[in-house]
């Protein structure tokens, strides 16, 4: 997994053009259409918190899951004094929760970092097992044709006021992983500070994740280009998965 220790204290900054708004109206419309009370939802690979956060003003008990100490610190310092979103330093293979959510949401391909089935299907379980009865997984994931037509062995560079990067991407067809190897300048007083990181991920395929699913006792509902709205195609680089619970979860009563 990744440890974005480097990257957190400029992450906000460089994802400013990610689209969270219309990500929040597609998973508040997920939530209707599907019956999502505004009760308990739990956010798996929450970053910074930045998504979460949205989703508790919308008037969601919010859980945020995240293995990464600097982005959660993130999280953190950006609560309000009457934000009660819950945070947890997790690893989302192994997450444990005290109770069962009504919503589980992973965005921004969170589940990417996942680098291999097992871990998938591990990880899918887990949510299952916290999910209520009916409860709603959304989730995201970069596929198999960003990687190798689009962003694998190439160069991106971003140039801001207080902080710059250069990301290399290099790009193995053999087991779909992608290394992102990350240079971050970072200004400090009249100098600029000069640290790396490297991360992974995998790429996978609708059809990927729907035998995850099956795998992990979650119905698959719908998919759709993150993109463009439409039905999923060859050329889609980024799908979005509505899955759902439908074991009955046991309760206990007090003697």
């Amino acid at each position: 997994m990744d440890s974005y220790s480097e990257l957190a204290s400029c992450y906000d900054i460089f994802m400013e053009d990610v689209p969270y708004d219309e990500w929040l109206e597609y998973i508040l419309d997920v939530f209707k259409r599907y019956s999502v009370p505004k009760e308990l939802v739990l956010d798996l690979g929450c970053g910074t918190g930045k998504f979460t956060r949205m989703l508790s003003k919308e008037g969601y008990d919010m859980i945020g899951v995240d293995s990464s100490v600097e982005m959660l610190g993130k999280a953190r310092e950006a609560q309000g004094e009457d934000d009660s979103i819950l945070y947890l330093l997790q690893d989302m293979r192994e997450f444990e929760l005290y109770g069962t959510v009504r919503a589980v949401v992973s965005v921004c391909d969170s589940i990417n970092y996942l680098l291999s089935d097992e871990d998938i299907v591990n990880t899918f379980l887990l949510v299952e097992n916290y999910l209520d009865k009916d409860g709603i997984f959304v989730f995201d994931f970069n596929t198999v044709y960003k990687y190798e037509e689009v962003i694998g062995d190439t160069t991106i560079a971003e140039n801001r006021e207080d902080h710059s990067f250069i990301w290399e991407n290099i790009y193995s067809s053999e087991d779909r992983i992608n290394e992102y190897d990350l240079t971050i300048f970072s200004r400090e007083g009249e100098l600029f500070r000069r640290s790396s990181e490297t991360h992974f991920q995998r790429g996978y395929t609708l059809d990927d994740m729907k035998s995850f699913l099956k795998s992990a006792h979650l119905e698959f509902l719908e998919a759709r280009d993150a993109d463009t709205g439409s039905e999923p195609s060859e050329t889609s680089e980024r799908i979005q998965v509505v899955s759902r619970c439908i074991r009955e979860k046991m309760t206990y009563k007090e003697e």
